[in-house]
């Protein structure tokens, strides 16, 4: 299964988990298992529609993905939010 990295606050909601194997064929796949296994973290990172928040970035292994990306057991998903500041 796919492996998904998440970075605090992130790994936070999901209950502290920084690595989590979850199932799916593409990137909203896999978030959306995410969402059910940790309903936590259901909206901060997809929104009602599916679609990855613009403050969120998905990489897959090291390629920039979008939610139609495809993924295979093998591939590592980076979750990371937008860090802002001044």
């Amino acid at each position: 299964m796919p492996v998904v990295k998440l970075r605090a606050p992130l790994s936070e909601l999901a209950g502290g988990n920084k690595e989590l194997e979850l199932d799916g064929s593409t990137v909203a796949e896999v978030l959306q298992a995410l969402e059910r296994e940790h309903p936590d973290v259901k909206g901060w990172i997809l929104d009602e529609r599916g679609l990855i928040r613009e403050h969120i970035n998905v990489f897959v292994n090291k390629d920039y993905g979008r939610e139609d990306t495809a993924v295979n057991a093998s591939d590592r998903l980076h979750v990371l939010p937008a860090i802002s500041g001044g």
